[in-house]
């Protein structure tokens, strides 16, 4: 009977300590403009009804077939990634003891004593042995949460695991980023270098053509000597170009976590199926679905549980130590009827003056503010990183216009001023200049090239990338079943 009495005292307390004391969360406002900057630099950005984001994988935005290939390497031997992953699992294991720690826990203990009892101690006056043994089963020490203490602390652990989980997207996302801009940058390394490599066939032509001229007395020595400086130069722009891609495939590899096959790898820009554009939307609230915005936020929500936590520390707590088992003198009789014993020790801890709770909850709201500083700065920086990416993109098209012209009329020029020295109208100095001036514009163009390809990339992972495209659930969802 006794134990029934305690089994629906266990329950009835567990049924009432469903309490919590945090307060209200609400969603602080975004302090950043509803809608995207205008301007000169931001065009056709207004005629733009909606974000694709929702739909548009990265397996469907990258289109180049040997980069989605490297992509799904890295995405497989990243260690940061798996760092990431970790850390989310470990998150979810530290929820599921603050978790465990809302129910009784049940033990089972086996004690045994054997002393000797002197004559003056002993109630019969009379020297002996003592024994007692006993086996319980119960809750030790069991803390009931009336306040909602234990269920705050379980609340920001929640928290604190869905904040890992979206830094862990948030690592997957740029992973994705950072592979196709490793990857296209080695094409345009690539491209460099074997535009370097042309210019310095061109000039060793030169050279060899005017040393020809110079053993015969067709050209000056300081033509010869300004030929030589071209070779010269050249020759140590491709030493620079094989360099930079060395650096550059030493970075996919590192990205991707396994050294890279050389099938994989681009020869140039001019190979490298582009992305597809990204239209941004028209409304910035689209930042509040960024991985990195929802940790922040999930971070601001945990130090709002723990608040609970530090006034549910001004309250009594109650704990609860019940036990039920047998006992004998002798070992043999543990399991005889009448051997049976119980307990029920409640206790209730008051405090009455301890200025470390009033410290500890003041110090609780202080870090809710900084979070709250914390989660807008974050908001604050992605309408800045995709504000910034919108402006190459409302430019880049212009300036890889003009580009592509310059690089046509410095050809031109080059080719005509190569004729009129040929021709003994001009002197070497023309050709000169003009060669500088083809070469500068052939390795501008793939550079604005590459910013072209790089915004794309850019502009889908500030927005937030593929984070919920398909059938993929939000954790929130997930961990709170």
């Amino acid at each position: 009977m006794m134990t029934r009495i305690i089994l629906y005292g266990v329950i009835l307390l567990s049924l009432l300590s469903g309490c919590t004391m945090a307060p209200k969360y609400t969603r602080p406002e975004a302090p950043i403009p509803h809608e995207w900057p205008k301007g000169e630099a931001y065009k056709d950005i207004s005629s733009q009804t909606d974000s694709p984001l929702a739909e548009l994988r990265w397996q469907d935005f990258i289109t180049d077939e040997k980069l989605l290939k490297v992509i799904e390497i890295a995405l497989t031997n990243n260690r940061d990634l798996r760092i990431a992953a970790l850390n989310a699992e470990r998150a979810m294991a530290y929820y599921n003891i603050k978790r465990a720690e809302l129910l009784p826990a049940l033990d089972a203990t086996g004690t045994g004593t054997r002393q000797r009892v002197p004559a003056d101690l002993s109630s019969r006056k009379v020297t002996g042995v003592a024994e007692q043994y006993s086996v319980n089963l119960g809750l030790l020490s069991w803390e009931i949460d009336f306040f909602g203490r234990i269920r705050s602390l379980k609340d920001a652990a929640l928290e604190e695991y869905l904040a890992t989980e979206e830094t862990h997207q948030s690592a997957r996302i740029m992973i994705v980023a950072n592979t196709a801009m490793a990857y296209l940058i080695y094409a345009a390394d690539m491209e460099s270098l074997s535009t370097a490599k042309a210019t310095f066939k061109a000039q060793k032509d030169t050279y060899d053509l005017i040393k020809r001229r110079y053993n015969v007395g067709l050209a000056s020595e300081i033509d010869l000597r300004r030929a030589q400086t071209q070779v010269d130069t050249a020759i140590k722009n491709v030493s620079q170009y094989t360099q930079l891609v060395a650096h550059d495939k030493n970075m996919l590899n590192l990205i991707a976590g396994r050294d890279l096959p050389e099938e994989l790898l681009p020869e140039g820009l001019e190979g490298v199926v582009p992305p597809k554009d990204v239209p941004p939307g028209l409304s910035s609230e689209i930042l509040l679905r960024r991985p990195d915005v929802m940790a922040s936020e999930h971070r601001l929500k945990a130090l709002n549980a723990t608040i609970g936590a530090a006034r549910a520390a001004f309250f009594p707590r109650i704990a609860l130590t019940t036990t039920i088992g047998t006992a004998s003198a002798e070992l043999s009789n543990l399991v005889r009827s009448g051997q049976q014993t119980w307990s029920f020790s409640p206790q209730v801890l008051m405090p009455v003056f301890d200025a470390r709770i009033w410290a500890a909850y003041e110090a609780a709201k202080v870090e809710r503010e900084i979070a709250i500083a914390n989660y807008e700065k974050t908001i604050q920086t992605a309408f800045k990183e995709v504000a910034d990416a919108l402006a190459v993109k409302g430019t880049i098209d212009e300036q890889l216009s003009a580009q592509r012209s310059l690089v046509e009329a410095a050809s031109e020029t080059y080719r005509l001023a190569t004729l009129r020295y040929e021709k003994g109208i001009d002197n070497y100095l023309s050709v000169l200049d003009a060669q500088r001036s083809l070469y500068g514009a052939q390795q501008g163009l793939i550079g604005v090239r590459l910013a072209a390809l790089t915004n794309k990339v850019t502009l889908y992972r500030v927005l937030g990338g593929d984070y919920y495209s398909g059938d993929r659930a939000r954790p929130s969802q997930n961990a709170s079943r």
